[in-house]
């Protein structure tokens, strides 16, 4: 009982994490998208919104695991929640895919990027991206071999989902993802290179540096970068909880549910804390809408201050500072 109890605190100071600093991201991005109206920008967004939505999702677990043995979960209603949680964790990786994808393009093909990557392609792609994932999420009530037989609370994954779930999972979706990662992070790193090399040899011969510049060569390597940091973080987060799960299937007698929901999975967890930072750190535009944001919060916190300050001097002050400026006044009429 205290084990959970501690897991339920740990874990609701780490959905309190998740969505304050989305929700912060989202709201930077969504003033950045008014102002320039960016197609990638949206994808950022629903970044966003999706690790927000998975914070969520987790914070309904936390009674679960603080008052497990007073009001226990049913198994209907635990199916649901870990259902949620595993949709909103399948559209932040989805989503981070998408992203890496759209650097791709954008260097790719750079002169017919903002002709495939209009509005409408993208609100399809996270439209149809949404759907993929909750057909995830749900895939296990619709098919009865990814369900476990016997439910014994706390809620967790592994309470109401079978192993076969998520070596479903990790061969179908998670190594294939990581693999078109890889690919488009190695692609993205060639052209960089290419480019840089193209201004170096153009720098060196004197050539006109009006005649001729790679198209987005100066975002490139900030691109590659970025997609980087994602890949990265993305798969130290979640390669040990899947991978542990195919071993979890393949050794049935080594009853690692233990380690996989109570630190492994904590871990892909908190790469949704990590994106929200990722995105405040390496991008310029948003760091600098999250600057102005405290500023204004600044101003307006101090603008509350002073109208409080000014309301505690009392009416006594506010009459005489009065009357001493109607004196002024009128001496200053009278000569």
């Amino acid at each position: 009982m205290e084990s959970s109890f501690s897991f339920g605190v740990i874990l609701a100071v780490l959905a309190s994490l998740i969505i304050a600093a989305n929700a912060l991201v989202a709201v930077a991005v969504l003033l950045l998208i008014h102002k320039n109206d960016g197609v990638s920008l949206c994808f950022t967004l629903n970044l966003a919104m999706a690790d927000t939505l998975l914070g969520v999702a987790i914070s309904g677990l936390v009674t679960d695991h603080l008052s497990s043995l007073a009001w226990p979960t049913q198994k209907t209603l635990c199916t649901l929640r870990m259902a949620f949680v595993t949709s909103s964790a399948a559209a932040s990786v989805l989503t981070v895919m998408l992203i890496a994808f759209d650097r791709y393009l954008a260097i790719k093909q750079p002169l017919r990027y903002f002709q495939i990557m209009n509005g409408l392609m993208a609100g399809t792609c996270i439209a149809g991206l949404w759907l993929v994932s909750y057909l995830i999420g749900f895939l296990p009530l619709g098919v009865t071999i990814f369900q476990q037989t016997t439910y014994q609370g706390p809620c967790s994954f592994f309470a109401v989902f079978h192993p076969r779930f998520m070596l479903t999972l990790s061969c179908v979706g998670f190594f294939p993802v990581l693999l078109l990662f890889v690919f488009f992070y190695c692609d993205m790193l060639k052209i960089a290179s290419v480019h840089s090399q193209q201004i170096r040899t153009m720098e060196h011969t004197g050539a006109v540096t009006g005649a001729y510049r790679p198209p987005r060569s100066p975002s490139d390597f900030k691109a590659v970068c970025t997609v980087a940091v994602l890949i990265g973080s993305f798969t130290l987060s979640w390669t040990p909880f899947l991978i542990t799960g195919i071993v979890q299937v393949a050794c049935q007698e080594c009853h690692l549910y233990l380690v996989l929901e109570r630190y492994l999975w904590l871990l892909g967890v908190g790469n949704s804390l990590l994106n929200p930072l990722i995105y405040a750190y390496w991008q310029k535009e948003v760091r600098q809408q999250l600057y102005q944001m405290a500023l204004g919060v600044k101003k307006g916190l101090t603008s509350f201050l002073l109208l409080l300050s000014a309301r505690d001097t009392g009416p006594e002050e506010s009459r005489e500072s009065s009357c001493y400026i109607t004196t002024i006044s009128h001496s200053q009429l009278d000569g």
